[in-house]
């Protein structure tokens, strides 16, 4: 459940709640009544386990794998051709 911080407009005290998303937000200060402000606080959010950095992420041999995955065909199986220019003469 989110913590969500609220400050009061008269007196300026700071009040955390735990509230649902779907909560209606709180509107009056438990310690002087006076009108609450929603602040935007920094959040805590933090990625951990493996994976989430460049030097995390995949081995040599993974690399290699799938470098190979996505090369085009480069090779035919049909004969090449070259064109040649002939001339020709009108006598």
């Amino acid at each position: 459940m989110p913590v969500y911080e609220y400050q009061c407009r008269d007196c300026g005290e700071i009040k955390e709640a735990f509230q649902k998303i779907s909560d209606p937000p709180l509107t009056t200060c438990p310690h002087c009544n006076g009108g609450l402000k929603k602040l935007i606080s920094q959040s805590t959010f933090h990625l951990k386990g493996s994976g989430w950095y460049v030097t995390d992420y995949g081995g040599a041999k993974n690399q290699n794998k799938e470098c190979n995955k996505t090369k085009p065909n480069t090779k035919s199986k049909e004969p090449k051709t070259t064109s040649k220019k002939t001339t020709v003469s009108k006598d």
